[in-house]
């Protein structure tokens, strides 16, 4: 397994450079193609990168969809809402002209909504580029090690989303599958010697069940700060 590991001086210097690189690559794919698509995870690491995205005046945004690599099961009102919080970085500059597609659906969980979401993402598939964290557990996405649906989930003929239980956490889940983060163009994005070390012990594991980030992590492009 090989991935390319690029190292920066500090985690403000990653967020304006990994926003200017996925910025050029949008921009790339909307002029030759004319659509570019992307998946972006939630939490606080990338926020500061998507908020740098925001302003990339020279991509062209309206051929551009976003999506979310995972979503919490609460309404986009929420706090903990990944879409809330793409709503209030990527989506705030010149990025809003993009389209969006949430993963959540007004149902009360995500086995109900699963089906509402799964059409509605299909259109975008496949994705061009994602962009990925990692937990200090080796989770990616919502594919969390323990997971009832994990073994379904990191299955090459799996369906591109699922609904997901992480064994521990407040809230059901819904999330890409392993391999339809892979297939695309791949970027992960991680903070901290924690993390670090984390993934060092999951090449170590050499198994995606235990540390699903591995799914993922063949030609990929990891970005890391201390």
């Amino acid at each position: 397994m090989s991935f390319e590991l690029v190292q920066y001086a500090s985690r403000e210097t990653m967020a304006v450079q990994l926003a200017g690189l996925l910025a050029d690559t949008l921009a790339t794919l909307a002029t030759e193609t004319g659509a570019a698509r992307i998946a972006v995870p939630g939490g606080s690491t990338p926020a500061p990168m998507l908020s740098a995205l925001a302003n990339a005046a020279h991509v062209p945004w309206s051929q551009v969809t976003v999506t979310l690599t995972d979503e919490r099961w609460v309404p986009p009102t929420d706090s903990r809402s990944n879409q809330r919080m793409l709503q209030e970085t990527l989506l705030t500059g010149a990025a809003r002209a993009a389209k969006t597609v949430p993963l959540y659906a007004d149902a009360p969980d995500p086995e109900a909504g699963l089906a509402q979401v799964a059409q509605a993402i299909a259109p975008v598939l496949p994705l061009d580029v994602t962009v990925l964290g990692m937990g200090g557990d080796m989770h990616t996405a919502s594919l969390f090690p323990g997971a009832e649906q994990l073994p379904a989930a990191l299955a090459a003929n799996a369906p591109p989303v699922m609904a997901i239980r992480p064994a521990s956490g407040p809230e059901p889940r819904i999330t890409l599958t392993a391999a339809t983060l892979a297939a695309a163009e791949c970027h992960i994005l991680i903070q901290g010697a924690e993390k670090h070390a984390a993934l060092i012990h999951a090449q170590e594991l050499a198994d995606p069940l235990q540390a699903p980030i591995l799914a993922v992590l063949d030609g990929a492009i990891v970005h890391y700060a201390e």
